[in-house]
């Protein structure tokens, strides 16, 4: 059964930081590109970040320069850290595995489409 579990979400001030976690279990981890999605109420889902399995990483333009998408295969283990937070970060955030083959793992929009996703992390950046 795969499973990929988030944590590390919060509330913090505009400006702090938070580093968001992904344990993964139940897939060939090193195999999957992995991506961290966020979903704001009433707003698209927009991807965030990906990092490829060589450690090839890919920013949306809204957090490039304050997010840094990391993994540690050997731990099975994705992470988001978050500086600079400001108030529309604000979401949900969920990772999400592709298999490595598809070509989501370098499509232009990331996070359109995956095989897994994790139940989410919620993140609150107040003003």
């Amino acid at each position: 059964q795969v499973q990929l579990l988030e944590s590390g979400g919060g509330s913090v001030q505009a400006g702090g930081s938070l580093r968001l976690s992904c344990a993964a279990s139940g897939i060939t981890y090193g195999r999957y590109c992995m991506t961290w999605i966020r979903q704001a109420p009433g707003k698209e889902r927009e991807g965030v970040a990906r990092i490829s399995t060589d450690g090839i990483t890919t920013y949306a333009d809204s957090v490039k320069g304050r997010f840094t998408i990391s993994r540690d295969n050997a731990k099975k283990t994705l992470y988001l850290q978050m500086d600079s937070l400001n108030p529309e970060d604000t979401g949900m955030y969920y990772c999400a595995a592709a298999a490595d083959w598809r070509t989501w793992c370098t499509a232009r929009r990331i996070g359109a489409e995956f095989d897994y996703r994790g139940q989410g992390t919620q993140v609150t950046v107040s003003s």
